[in-house]
């Protein structure tokens, strides 16, 4: 399946969908289903029975995984979305840059 150009913890911005131009957080990735959580993004209404957590139920409002394709990272130098390359660092590893401004990513 090979990597994804997101990890956790990235700044990403939303580029289709209903959450369009938000951005936010990556809180949790998972690989096999090529999806993604993004704080504030993609929010759903779950209905919750009475619970020893929720002891009231209702209505919870939770973020619901969004396709790894409609995000794009937020470039670290102008602020906007860019595509992510790998080129080899000083160390030898391999490191994500923009290729907007071809800047390394952390």
């Amino acid at each position: 399946m090979g990597k994804l150009h997101i990890k956790k913890g990235d700044i990403v911005v939303v580029n289709a969908g209903t959450s369009k131009g938000m951005e936010g957080k990556v809180l949790e990735v998972f690989p096999e289903k090529q999806r993604a959580i993004v704080e504030g993004v993609n929010m759903v209404s779950k209905h919750t029975k009475p619970n020893a957590e929720n002891p009231q139920g209702g209505i919870l409002k939770k973020e619901a995984p969004v396709h790894i394709s409609n995000l794009n990272l937020k470039d670290p130098s102008s602020g906007k979305a860019t595509r992510i390359g790998r080129r080899l660092g000083d160390d030898g590893k391999l490191v994500r840059y923009s290729k907007k401004s071809g800047e390394e990513i952390k």
